[in-house]
């Protein structure tokens, strides 16, 4: 890894390996999400796991094959998913570079990983959330991370802030987060992730303590990226005013692009779905307002109907195509031309 930049993990099938392999070629860390990888496996629906379990193969290898061996491989693994362990027994079994964890604590990440394997990271948004893990972590399994992602409140996806935090714009400041985990990480690396969006904002971080920063949603909108142009589009398209705060089948908020879907979920409409796959430990089929799962597919596919489209409060400043390499070069001007 020659750039302080990781790119985000992205799931359902939105950061996968020509993404990631696309990151890595430019000496950055390329994030695979193992997020309901094997959506597009002919037995996805009658066998989840092992499903997963082949893309998840296949998707490393493809992404080691494009970064003709620059950068780093991770995958980023949720610990909401019922499928944890194997995701991740199954990338270091592949030799994956890093273990990327949030969407709740991995507390037992270290003993899924052998010593001298794949290095691990747990996604915090607090300084007590980042001492935790260390503390149980050393005296669990004595070992700390080998870096930790730092993700503030503008971020996409799945947020680790109250919802009401978010709504009523109540949560710390990234820098605020950034130094509060400093004092309690002692020569970890941390990457900032959440509203960071300029060089200059990368610059400002890496001054802060910041051993770089963490980026998803402008790599959307490049042409390595594994969603399908409809989303790339919608992701084009979306306004400031189009972002929203929602409350995910997960458990927890999120924020994404507005669209149908979230109305009608809104409004008191529940959507059921005829293929529960049980692939959330929090889902309750019988009450979640819609299936994540057929939601994220449909978004995927660019179904601005039907599709739950994550992004981050920045996502109005994203407003054109571009590609890996340019944006790399857009971030980090010293590695134009390479």
């Amino acid at each position: 890894m020659t750039v302080p930049l990781i790119q985000g993990g992205m799931g359902v099938g939105i950061s996968m390996g020509g993404l990631a392999g696309a990151v890595a070629r430019e000496g950055g860390m390329g994030v695979i999400s193992t997020a309901n990888i094997g959506f597009r496996e002919d037995d996805f629906r009658s066998d989840t796991t092992e499903a997963d379990k082949r893309a998840l193969r296949r998707e490393i290898e493809k992404a080691r094959e494009i970064s003709e061996g620059n950068g780093l491989i991770a995958v980023n693994v949720m610990v909401a998913t019922t499928r944890f362990a194997e995701m991740v027994k199954t990338a270091a079994e592949c030799g994956i570079d890093a273990v990327i964890s949030g969407a709740g604590l991995p507390l037992e990440l270290p003993g899924l990983v052998e010593e001298g394997g794949p290095m691990i990271a747990p996604v915090v948004s607090s300084g007590k959330a980042a001492g935790l893990m260390c503390r149980y972590w050393e005296r669990s399994y004595g070992r700390r991370p080998d870096f930790i992602v730092i993700e503030g409140s503008m971020a996409g996806g799945h947020l680790g802030f109250g919802r009401d935090e978010l709504l009523e714009n109540k949560a710390e400041t990234l820098g605020a987060i950034l130094e509060d985990v400093l004092k309690v990480t002692a020569g970890i690396p941390l990457f900032v992730a959440g509203g960071v969006f300029t060089r200059k904002e990368i610059a400002a971080f890496m001054e802060a303590g910041a051993a770089g920063v963490q980026m998803a949603t402008r790599f959307i909108a490049t042409e390595e990226c594994d969603a399908s142009q409809g989303f790339k589009d919608v992701i084009l398209g979306a306004s400031s005013s189009d972002v929203v705060i929602l409350q995910s089948p997960v458990g927890m908020p999120g924020r994404g692009v507005r669209t149908p879907l979230l109305e009608r979920s809104e409004a008191g409409s529940r959507t059921v779905t005829s293929h529960c796959i049980g692939c959330l430990k929090s889902c309750r089929r019988g009450e979640a307002p819609y299936c994540i799962n057929d939601a994220l597919i449909a978004a995927f596919n660019g179904d601005l109907e039907n599709g739950l489209f994550f992004c981050g409060g920045r996502v109005g400043e994203v407003d054109h195509m571009t590609t890996v390499r340019e944006l790399v070069a857009e971030l980090l001007p010293e590695r134009k031309g390479s």
